[in-house]
């Protein structure tokens, strides 16, 4: 499985970044897609989550700024970030939990990055 993410950039604060993260491979069924992120000097963040189901997980500290969904048509995941702050600043990494068939329980795949800086 192989995943591309893409949109990040450099933004003043409080404007909007869109990223994007598609999947590819030998994908049955995607469980789980989530975003992490980390900044200089930073542990690895947990940013948001979206389960099979449709349930999303959000940190605190983006929680009413950002969005996450999905296409499973596409295989692709989106991050909608809004009023981004310059704390906001780090790599951003895609993870899918994937099964390959009916009966795999799944693995984990991550991809590279994608840079997000917010200027002040």
């Amino acid at each position: 499985v192989q995943l591309q993410a893409s949109g990040g950039g450099l933004v003043q604060a409080g404007g909007s970044l869109r990223l994007s993260c598609v999947a590819s491979g030998n994908i049955f069924r995607i469980n789980a897609m989530t975003w992490y992120r980390q900044g200089p000097g930073k542990l690895l963040e947990l940013v948001a989550d979206i389960r099979t189901g449709g349930n999303t997980n959000y940190a605190d500290s983006v929680k009413g700024r950002f969005t996450i969904s999905k296409d499973d048509a596409k295989n692709t995941m989106y991050l909608q970030m809004n009023n981004l702050k310059p704390e906001d600043t780090a790599v951003y990494y895609c993870n899918v939990h994937v099964s390959a068939n009916a009966d795999d329980y799944g693995e984990n795949y991550s991809g590279k990055g994608t840079q997000v800086t917010v200027s002040s």
